[in-house]
Protein backbone atom coordinates (compact mmCIF):
# COMPACT_ATOMS: atom_id res chain seq x y z
CA UNK A 1 0.00 0.00 0.00
CA UNK A 2 1.17 3.26 -0.46
CA UNK A 3 3.16 5.35 1.84
CA UNK A 4 1.84 8.52 1.03
CA UNK A 5 -1.20 7.66 -0.40
CA UNK A 6 -2.40 5.93 3.63
CA UNK A 7 -2.00 9.54 4.92
CA UNK A 8 -5.15 11.51 5.82
CA UNK A 9 -5.43 15.14 4.82
CA UNK A 10 -6.03 17.75 7.96
CA UNK A 11 -8.68 20.08 6.62
CA UNK A 12 -7.75 23.95 8.10
CA UNK A 13 -10.59 25.60 9.51
CA UNK A 14 -10.35 28.46 6.24
CA UNK A 15 -11.01 25.65 3.94
CA UNK A 16 -13.90 23.91 2.26
CA UNK A 17 -13.76 21.02 0.16
CA UNK A 18 -16.92 19.69 -1.95
CA UNK A 19 -16.80 16.16 -2.87
CA UNK A 20 -19.18 14.49 -5.42
CA UNK A 21 -18.31 11.37 -6.89
CA UNK A 22 -14.98 11.73 -8.60
CA UNK A 23 -15.27 15.52 -8.90
CA UNK A 24 -13.55 17.04 -5.92
CA UNK A 25 -13.54 21.26 -5.38
CA UNK A 26 -11.46 22.84 -2.82
CA UNK A 27 -12.00 26.41 -1.62
CA UNK A 28 -10.17 28.68 0.79
CA UNK A 29 -9.19 32.15 1.46
CA UNK A 30 -7.10 32.71 -2.09
CA UNK A 31 -9.46 31.05 -4.38
CA UNK A 32 -11.09 27.71 -5.40
CA UNK A 33 -9.46 24.51 -7.55
CA UNK A 34 -11.07 21.76 -8.77
CA UNK A 35 -10.02 18.26 -9.57
CA UNK A 36 -11.50 15.01 -11.36
CA UNK A 37 -10.05 11.42 -9.53
CA UNK A 38 -9.66 8.29 -11.73
CA UNK A 39 -12.25 5.87 -11.00
CA UNK A 40 -9.79 4.03 -9.62
CA UNK A 41 -9.61 6.06 -6.45
CA UNK A 42 -12.49 7.03 -3.58
CA UNK A 43 -11.78 10.22 -2.01
CA UNK A 44 -14.00 10.32 1.24
CA UNK A 45 -14.49 13.08 4.39
CA UNK A 46 -14.58 12.51 7.90
CA UNK A 47 -15.13 16.09 9.64
CA UNK A 48 -11.83 17.81 8.87
CA UNK A 49 -9.96 14.96 7.78
CA UNK A 50 -9.64 13.64 4.02
CA UNK A 51 -8.75 10.05 3.11
CA UNK A 52 -7.79 8.46 -0.02
CA UNK A 53 -8.29 5.17 -0.86
CA UNK A 54 -7.99 2.87 -3.99
CA UNK A 55 -10.51 -0.10 -5.01
CA UNK A 56 -8.51 -2.72 -6.04
CA UNK A 57 -5.22 -3.57 -6.22
CA UNK A 58 -5.08 -3.18 -9.75
CA UNK A 59 -0.98 -1.63 -10.81
CA UNK A 60 -2.89 1.39 -11.85
CA UNK A 61 -4.72 1.86 -9.28
CA UNK A 62 -1.38 1.57 -6.96
CA UNK A 63 0.16 4.11 -9.15
CA UNK A 64 -2.55 6.58 -8.55
CA UNK A 65 -3.11 6.34 -4.95
CA UNK A 66 -0.53 8.59 -3.76
CA UNK A 67 -0.61 10.49 -6.65
CA UNK A 68 -4.16 11.98 -5.98
CA UNK A 69 -3.53 12.09 -2.07
CA UNK A 70 -0.08 14.62 -3.18
CA UNK A 71 -2.51 16.62 -5.75
CA UNK A 72 -5.45 17.30 -3.18
CA UNK A 73 -2.90 17.82 -0.44
CA UNK A 74 -1.51 20.35 -3.34
CA UNK A 75 -4.91 21.81 -3.73
CA UNK A 76 -5.38 22.60 -0.44
CA UNK A 77 -1.90 24.24 0.51
CA UNK A 78 -2.43 26.37 -2.33
CA UNK A 79 -5.82 27.84 -1.42
CA UNK A 80 -4.49 28.68 2.08
CA UNK A 81 -0.83 29.81 1.15
CA UNK A 82 -0.18 29.44 -2.53
CA UNK A 83 2.91 28.71 -4.34
CA UNK A 84 6.07 30.54 -5.20
CA UNK A 85 8.62 30.34 -7.83
CA UNK A 86 11.87 32.71 -8.60
CA UNK A 87 13.85 33.43 -11.08
CA UNK A 88 16.40 35.26 -11.78
CA UNK A 89 18.41 36.54 -14.64
CA UNK A 90 21.99 36.79 -15.03
CA UNK A 91 23.65 38.70 -18.11
CA UNK A 92 24.70 42.22 -18.76
CA UNK A 93 22.02 44.22 -20.36
CA UNK A 94 19.55 41.56 -19.16
CA UNK A 95 16.40 42.58 -17.37
CA UNK A 96 12.65 41.87 -16.86
CA UNK A 97 9.61 44.32 -16.35
CA UNK A 98 6.09 43.82 -15.86
CA UNK A 99 3.38 46.10 -17.56
CA UNK A 100 0.03 45.26 -17.07
CA UNK A 101 -0.61 41.99 -18.33
CA UNK A 102 2.25 41.37 -20.03
CA UNK A 103 6.26 40.45 -18.66
CA UNK A 104 8.87 41.94 -20.97
CA UNK A 105 11.68 40.65 -21.02
CA UNK A 106 15.17 41.76 -22.58
CA UNK A 107 17.76 38.82 -22.73
CA UNK A 108 20.40 40.27 -25.80
CA UNK A 109 18.19 39.10 -28.48
CA UNK A 110 17.59 42.41 -31.40
CA UNK A 111 13.96 41.64 -29.86
CA UNK A 112 12.15 42.35 -26.71
CA UNK A 113 10.51 39.18 -25.60
CA UNK A 114 7.02 40.12 -24.40
CA UNK A 115 5.21 36.89 -22.42
CA UNK A 116 1.38 37.41 -21.70
CA UNK A 117 0.60 36.70 -18.34
CA UNK A 118 -1.71 34.22 -18.04
CA UNK A 119 -4.76 34.07 -16.00
CA UNK A 120 -4.59 33.14 -11.95
CA UNK A 121 -0.78 33.59 -12.02
CA UNK A 122 0.98 36.88 -10.39
CA UNK A 123 4.00 37.80 -12.08
CA UNK A 124 6.37 40.68 -9.51
CA UNK A 125 9.25 42.11 -10.62
CA UNK A 126 10.88 43.71 -7.80
CA UNK A 127 14.51 44.19 -9.50
CA UNK A 128 15.19 44.28 -13.16
CA UNK A 129 16.96 41.01 -12.38
CA UNK A 130 14.66 39.00 -10.69
CA UNK A 131 11.16 37.70 -11.30
CA UNK A 132 8.80 36.26 -8.68
CA UNK A 133 5.83 33.93 -9.86
CA UNK A 134 2.96 33.52 -7.42
CA UNK A 135 -0.57 31.28 -7.78
CA UNK A 136 -2.73 28.63 -6.06
CA UNK A 137 -1.90 25.92 -8.82
CA UNK A 138 1.28 24.68 -8.11
CA UNK A 139 1.37 22.88 -11.77
CA UNK A 140 0.81 26.64 -13.29
CA UNK A 141 2.97 28.25 -11.46
CA UNK A 142 6.29 25.69 -12.27
CA UNK A 143 5.26 25.19 -15.79
CA UNK A 144 5.39 29.64 -16.30
CA UNK A 145 8.55 29.50 -14.51
CA UNK A 146 9.76 26.55 -16.94
CA UNK A 147 8.45 28.44 -19.77
CA UNK A 148 10.00 32.23 -18.79
CA UNK A 149 13.35 29.89 -18.10
CA UNK A 150 12.75 28.31 -21.68
CA UNK A 151 13.51 32.05 -23.23
CA UNK A 152 16.96 31.84 -22.16
CA UNK A 153 18.24 29.04 -20.05
CA UNK A 154 21.87 29.70 -18.22
CA UNK A 155 24.20 28.70 -20.58
CA UNK A 156 27.37 26.41 -19.06
CA UNK A 157 30.46 28.89 -20.08
CA UNK A 158 29.65 32.59 -18.99
CA UNK A 159 26.53 31.41 -17.08
CA UNK A 160 24.53 33.93 -18.25
CA UNK A 161 20.51 33.09 -19.16
CA UNK A 162 17.04 33.05 -16.83
CA UNK A 163 17.77 30.50 -13.81
CA UNK A 164 15.78 29.11 -10.98
CA UNK A 165 16.88 31.22 -7.37
CA UNK A 166 18.28 28.07 -5.46
CA UNK A 167 19.70 26.46 -9.42
CA UNK A 168 23.18 25.95 -9.85
CA UNK A 169 24.76 26.12 -13.41
CA UNK A 170 27.86 23.88 -13.82
CA UNK A 171 30.82 25.79 -15.46
CA UNK A 172 32.72 24.73 -18.60
CA UNK A 173 36.53 25.61 -19.39
CA UNK A 174 36.19 27.84 -22.22
CA UNK A 175 38.94 27.92 -25.00
CA UNK A 176 42.35 28.09 -23.77
CA UNK A 177 44.64 30.44 -25.69
CA UNK A 178 48.28 29.21 -26.27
Amino acid sequence: MSRIGRKPIKLPKQTKIAITGQHIIVEGPKGKLEYDAPSEITVTQNNDVIAVERKSDLKRAKAFHGLVRALIQNMITGVTQGFMKELEIVGVGFRAQTQAKMLNLQLGFSHPIHYAIPVGIAIETPSPNSIIIKGIDRQRVGQVAAEIREFYPPEPYKGKGVRYKDERVKRKVGKKVA
